[in-house]
C-alpha cells in the first residue's frame, strides 16, 4: 500500500488551504472529502443566505474570494471552491466518508468503509456542519410540532403564518429572526442576555476572541463560542424585524410540552415550530481511536507565539487540526492551513533525520 506523507480530511476552506500549502512544499498527499461535489459545508446552506449575508469568505491562497452580492452563497462559494480545486490540480478524492483513523506503529491509517489509506501525518479539516448541537430540555421529546436546526433551515417561506420559537444567541438566530418576523409570529429565547455591537467590527475584538478560544484548546477544553466577545449586530435587512419587536429576547423556558413551552413563571406559550440555532460541535469522532481528547473533554493543541497558528495535537504531533478552535473561521482556516503544512514538513524532516542519524 502506498504510504502518503500526509492526508487531509475535508475539502472546505481549511482543507483546500492546507492542500495548496502542502503542494507548495512538495508533500505527497491526498484530500478525502465526504461530499459528492466541491463546496464544503457551503453547498448545504439555505437558499436565502446571500453573499451579502455572510460574515465574509477569506481568500484562498493565490485566489481572490468572491465579493458581496445578492447571489446565493450556496452557489457562489461552491463554484469558487470547485474552480480552485481545478486551477491548482488539488488531489481531492470524493465522496469518501472517513469512519476512523488508527495508529499502526509510525503510520496513521485512515479507514472509510472497505477502503483504507496509510499516511505519516494527518491534517483534519472536517469542520462542524455535520455535528449540529441541540441542547436537551425537559419534555423536548414530547413536542408535537416541528423541530429544526440551523443545518435544516429551509428558508422563510416554510414558516409563513406559523408560531416559531427561535432558540440561540448567535448570528444565525439574529438572521433567522430577520427573515421570519415579517411572515411568522416569532419569539426569541437565549440562555444569556445578547451582547450587541453598535460600531464596525474591530480587529482587536477578533484577536481577543481568538485568544480566548486558543487558551481553551491549550488547556484541553472544548472550543467555545466567541459571540460574547465579538458581539451581535443588526444589518439593514434586519431593521424591519427589529421594528416588529423580533429582538425582544426572553430567557430560556423551563419545559417543552406537546403544544408549546412553559416559562419559568408557569405561564404557557403555544408554539408550532422550534428552530434550534444552537450551533455545532467539532466533527472529530473519527479521531477517537487516537485518544487525542484531554480529561477536560477537548483536543489540546500546542499554542505558540501566534494563537492563530495553533494546529498541532499535543498528544500526537503527527495530527494537525485546522478549522478547529482558534482557526474556526474562513480567515483562521486559511492561516491554519499554512501552519499545518509547515508542521507536517517539520515532522517529516525530523523523522528523516532520525532515520539517517
Amino acid at each position: 500500500m502506498h504510504v502518503y506523507e500526509s492526508i487531509v480530511i475535508g475539502a472546505g476552506q481549511a482543507g483546500l488551504s492546507a492542500s495548496r500549502h502542502l503542494v507548495r512544499r512538495g508533500i505527497d498527499h491526498i484530500v478525502l472529502d465526504a461530499n459528492e461535489a466541491p463546496g464544503g459545508a457551503w453547498q448545504h446552506r439555505w437558499d436565502s443566505l446571500g453573499m451579502e449575508d455572510v460574515h465574509g469568505v477569506a481568500d484562498l491562497p493565490d485566489a481572490l474570494a468572491p465579493g458581496r452580492s445578492t447571489a446565493r452563497a450556496n452557489k457562489v462559494v461552491p463554484t469558487y471552491f470547485a474552480d480552485y480545486e481545478r486551477r491548482f490540480e488539488l488531489p481531492v478524492v470524493r465522496p469518501v466518508t472517513v469512519d476512523s483513523v488508527t495508529s499502526e506503529g509510525d503510520l496513521l491509517v485512515v479507514h472509510a468503509g472497505s477502503r483504507s489509506w496509510q499516511t505519516r501525518t494527518l491534517v483534519n479539516a472536517t469542520g462542524t456542519w455535520t455535528q449540529p448541537f441541540v441542547p436537551h430540555y425537559p419534555g423536548i421529546e414530547t413536542f408535537a410540532g416541528e423541530q429544526l436546526h440551523t443545518a435544516d433551515y429551509p428558508g422563510p417561506e416554510h414558516f409563513a403564518g406559523r408560531r416559531v420559537l427561535v432558540v440561540g444567541g448567535g448570528a444565525s438566530a439574529v438572521q433567522f429572526l430577520g427573515e421570519l418576523a415579517p411572515v411568522a409570529t416569532t419569539t426569541w429565547v437565549t440562555r444569556r442576555e445578547p451582547v450587541w455591537r453598535t460600531g464596525d467590527f474591530h480587529p482587536d475584538a477578533g484577536l481577543e476572541a481568538v485568544t480566548l478560544v486558543a487558551d481553551r484548546v491549550r488547556r484541553g477544553l472544548p472550543p467555545a463560542s466567541v459571540v460574547s466577545v465579538t458581539g451581535l449586530m443588526l444589518r439593514p435587512q434586519e431593521r424591519g424585524a427589529e421594528r416588529l419587536g423580533a429582538y425582544r429576547r426572553r430567557p430560556m423556558f423551563a419545559t417543552v410540552e406537546p403544544a408549546g413551552v412553559r416559562w419559568g413563571d408557569g405561564s404557557f406559550e403555544p408554539v408550532d415550530v422550534i428552530l434550534w440555532a444552537t450551533g455545532f460541535r467539532p466533527a472529530v469522532a473519527h479521531l477517537a481511536p487516537l485518544h487525542l481528547r484531554s480529561p477536560e473533554g477537548g483536543i489540546q493543541l500546542e499554542v505558540g507565539a501566534s494563537v492563530q497558528n495553533a494546529v498541532t495535537a499535543v498528544l500526537d504531533r503527527r495530527v494537525q487540526l485546522v478549522g478547529y478552535g482558534p482557526s474556526a473561521s474562513t480567515l483562521g482556516a486559511n492561516r491554519a492551513g499554512r501552519a499545518a503544512a509547515i508542521a507536517v514538513r517539520r515532522w517529516l524532516s525530523a523523522a528523516e533525520d532520525d532515520l539517517t542519524a
